[in-house]
């Protein structure tokens, strides 16, 4: 069983940034894609970031945040992070990472497995 543990959330700034991670724990993580998906309160869920399994040289991003956002994993670490600059109120939500096998996808059904998420709240 494949296990997601969001982390580094919280309360920012408008403009500041910060970085989530997203700790896997069970099968190989290398064989995963990942992606980060956000969903706001009243809206829904809507794909941010992926990245492809094993080198993660392929990454895809939501148009409202390319540019701004970076997602990557270490391998050696299970863990996939997403930097997240120039942070705008409307980028309030909370966020969570998900894991399919091999190939990247910004469609959530294609996940097989999810975390349980970790607020984030850029104020004005």
């Amino acid at each position: 069983q494949v296990q997601l543990a969001e982390s580094g959330g919280g309360v920012v700034q408008a403009g500041g940034s910060l970085r989530l991670s997203c700790a896997v724990s069970g099968r190989a993580f290398s064989t995963y894609a990942m992606g980060w998906f956000r969903q706001a309160p009243g809206k829904e869920r809507e794909f941010v970031a992926t990245i492809n399994w094993s080198s993660g040289r392929t990454t895809y991003y939501a148009d409202s945040v390319k540019g701004r956002f970076a997602i990557s994993r270490d391998n050696a670490k299970s863990t996939v992070y997403l930097q997240m600059n120039s942070l705008k109120p409307e980028d309030s939500a909370v966020y969570y990472c998900a894991a399919k096998y091999a190939t990247a996808s910004d469609s959530g059904p294609n996940y097989d497995y999810w975390g349980q998420g970790t607020q984030v709240t850029v104020s004005s």
